[in-house]
């Protein structure tokens, strides 16, 4: 069943842009989502294409694209990026790794392997991508000024 990206695409756009940076560091944040599709080449090779989403079903993959900017007129530091995963996203993880997430909606955060997930009869196991609710990257060193960079997480369309 495909899902019209106008009436879709809302609430996904809402997970790609950036929670918070903290403002004092003057850096600016800029965020864009795209469809992974494999295309078949004329030479019957196959590609993997990143384009603007028109509509999504279930099984697509996302990449989400956060660029940050050092406008400020003086190095930004320890600033952070939290981005918040829309319910019809399960994280497929990052780039780097560097990140930490939260399972509960942003109450806890932690490394993915140091979560546990409480199910409702009590039995408590290790979390997993698909809890994932949030994700966030510290930057604990500084960003001269006029500095830039991105970062990229992964997902599926549930």
């Amino acid at each position: 069943m495909k899902i019209n990206i106008l009436k879709r695409l809302a609430m996904l756009a809402a997970l790609a842009i950036p929670g918070m940076a903290m403002a004092a560091n003057n850096v600016a944040l800029t965020s864009d989502v795209f469809v992974e599709r494999k295309v078949e080449k004329p030479d019957g090779t196959t590609a993997v294409m990143l384009e603007a989403p028109k509509t999504v079903v279930p099984g697509d993959n996302l990449v989400f694209v956060l660029k940050y900017k050092n406008v400020g007129s003086t190095p930004a530091t320890d600033f952070s990026v939290t981005n918040p995963l829309p319910k019809a996203v399960a994280f497929k993880g990052t780039s780097d790794g560097s990140e930490i997430v939260s399972i509960d909606g942003g109450k806890n955060w932690g490394s993915l392997s140091a979560l546990t997930y409480t199910r409702e009869n009590g039995e408590v196991r290790p979390a997993l991508m698909s809890d994932v609710t949030h994700i966030k990257w510290k930057f604990n060193r500084s960003l001269s000024v006029g500095s830039e960079g991105k970062l990229v997480f992964r997902g599926t369309v549930k």
